[in-house]
């Protein structure tokens, strides 16, 4: 079979009748004309994939119908002893484990909006998201149960706890997932009316410039999203001269946390496919490469940081990780050096690809992979067939390629607005149209993220590019991570500064000099700060920048 290029394996994918055929919906935005309208749809589906195993943890192994099972058990419990309905929103706190799974898709198929709660957060920030949702039953492991008691008993919600809960007694109002039973495989879920543009999700933006936003999607966004990477992975398949959907299904290690949209558009691919979802509850280099061989995993994803640490674990290793095949990071912005890097080591063998998407977005929505990606490797790839592109200049109108402006987006898989926000829903969204707030550039229909509007750095009237800088940085190979802000000047209003973990050994010195041979002199860092730890990151792997700017500052003043 020939192999495709991007642009003629979008056209054949989605044609009239072929599998991701668009048309218009109500709203003007395209979707997708034979997909799933409702995550309940989309759910239901995978009971057919029968005793294949799809949660691999170390506490065992669910097949399909036992996941199916115990979603569907938990979903009447919801329903019929919370006195749930449709609507009312259920908090989902807990590490990446099977228990988590087996909650959020229970919300679904019981008609709820689930609220996925950053599992890093402390009480205070869980506390803030509790008490802006007002969820009506808390879906918890034993880690956070802590964090939740003193607010679940002052709102007088009742919860469930999974996987740790304990042999001590529990707060009241909570019950303990194990004791609740054995799932019965032939009752089903409740029945329990879900329309496409019912909300499924509130999911919470990551907040490293402010208080975070509850991003709502309905089921029609989120059916969206779980299309777009079935799309990816049909693309990906014509674009190696393959079939789409023949082979094996994927074993996947998917080491996002579920409460982020890059975790869902992991397990969406996973579910779609009937493919094998291998967790971690904790990151590990060592521990990720002992799974992969263990399990033959075929495809991993996670945040940059997380996949650099696991080609190095490999490298030390001398593991050729030879069931790998496809590389997927998202999250935060790939360094051009990875593919490049990745190539050298594996060849052909492991397709490279990233992609890029937001919490509005609903997850993934442009990608990029395979041949594309190695020949541009600052690009984040194309968008998927129901998301629309436009680069805006400041006047509000359409930028020609090449020219660096806002990115906007319009997809199917795009959130209504956020959860009790009109003010930031209005600001954010334009006849339909989510302002990202990210500047890009187009060429040749592939798009390239230059930077955050607000993390650009305007030295003398000039603006840098923090990403670019970032990108130069990290291809020294005694750099491990690089990030890139403004600090004040008196005269140019803002200067460059670097904030550096190194591998090895180099001085500031040396990597100014090494930045000053590809970046034009106005771009070069004039402070190079060495952090003798890794740099400070979110739980979905994107440096917080207004901690590294407020040390920077400090260290210059003395």
């Amino acid at each position: 079979m020939p192999s495709y290029t991007p642009a003629a394996a979008e056209a054949l994918l989605t044609a009239p009748g072929a599998p991701f055929a668009v048309e218009r919906g109500p709203d003007g935005a395209l979707v997708y004309s034979g997909g799933p309208r409702t995550l309940r749809e989309f759910v239901e589906v995978t009971w057919a994939y029968g005793d294949r195993p799809f949660l691999v943890a170390e506490s065992g192994t669910h097949t399909y119908a036992e996941f199916f099972a115990a979603a569907s058990a938990l979903a009447r419990r919801l329903v019929g002893e919370y006195g749930l309905r449709k609507g009312d929103r259920a908090a989902v706190a807990m590490r990446n484990l099977p228990e988590w799974q087996i909650a959020f898709w229970a919300t679904q198929l019981a008609g709820l909006v689930a609220v996925p709660l950053n599992a890093w957060w402390t009480e205070a920030e869980l506390t803030y998201a509790l008490d802006d949702c007002a969820p009506g039953v808390l879906l918890v492991d034993g880690e956070r149960l802590a964090r939740v008691e003193a607010w679940a008993r002052a709102a007088k919600v009742r919860g469930v706890v999974f996987a740790g809960a304990g042999a001590g007694a529990l707060p009241e109002g909570f019950e303990a997932y194990e004791e609740l039973g054995p799932a019965d495989p032939a009752a089903g879920p409740p029945d329990v009316p879900v329309s496409p543009e019912d909300d499924a999700t509130i999911i919470y933006t990551s907040g490293t410039t402010g208080r975070p936003k509850g991003a709502v999607a309905t089921h029609l966004a989120q059916a969206g999203a779980a299309m777009n990477p079935r799309f990816h992975a049909a693309a990906s398949a014509l674009g190696r001269g393959l079939v789409p959907g023949q082979g094996p299904a994927p074993v996947s290690l998917v080491t996002y946390p579920f409460f982020h949209v890059a975790g869902f558009s992991g397990f969406y691919s996973v579910m779609g496919s009937g493919g094998t979802l291998v967790m971690m509850p904790k990151w590990d280099a060592a521990r990720a490469l002992g799974l992969i061989r263990e399990h033959g995993v075929t495809h991993y994803a996670g945040v940059p940081t997380t996949a650099l640490r696991l080609l190095d674990e490999a490298e030390r290793a001398g593991d050729p990780m030879e069931s790998l095949r496809m590389f997927n990071t998202g999250g935060s912005a790939a360094p051009p050096t990875l593919v490049g890097r990745l190539t050298e080591r594996y060849g052909e063998r492991v397709e490279p690809r990233n992609g890029y998407g937001l919490t509005e977005t609903s997850g993934g929505v442009l990608a990029n992979f395979g041949a594309e990606y190695r020949e541009w490797p600052g690009s984040v790839g194309r968008p998927t067939p129901t998301t629309e592109v436009r680069v805006v200049g400041e006047d509000g109108s359409d930028l020609p390629d090449g020219e660096v402006g806002e990115l906007w987006l319009r997809a199917q898989a795009n959130v209504r607005g956020y959860w009790n926000d009109a003010a930031a829903t209005e600001a954010a969204f334009v006849d339909g149209w989510f302002r990202t707030g990210d500047l890009a550039l187009a060429r040749d229909g592939r798009i390239a993220v230059v930077d955050r509007i607000k993390d650009v750095v305007i030295r003398g009237g000039e603006n840098v590019y923090c990403v670019e800088v970032e990108s130069v940085l990290q291809g020294h190979p005694a750099v491990r991570d690089a990030a890139v802000v403004g600090v004040p000047h008196g005269e140019l209003g803002e200067e460059v500064a670097a904030v550096v973990h190194l591998s090895s050994p180099v001085t500031p010195a040396e990597l100014r000099d090494y930045a000053s041979r590809t970046l034009a002199a106005y771009k070069v860092p004039v402070h190079v700060v060495v952090r003798g730890v890794p740099l400070p990151r979110n739980a979905t792997g994107k440096v917080v920048k207004r901690e590294l700017r407020e040390q920077v500052t400090a260290w210059l003043r003395g």
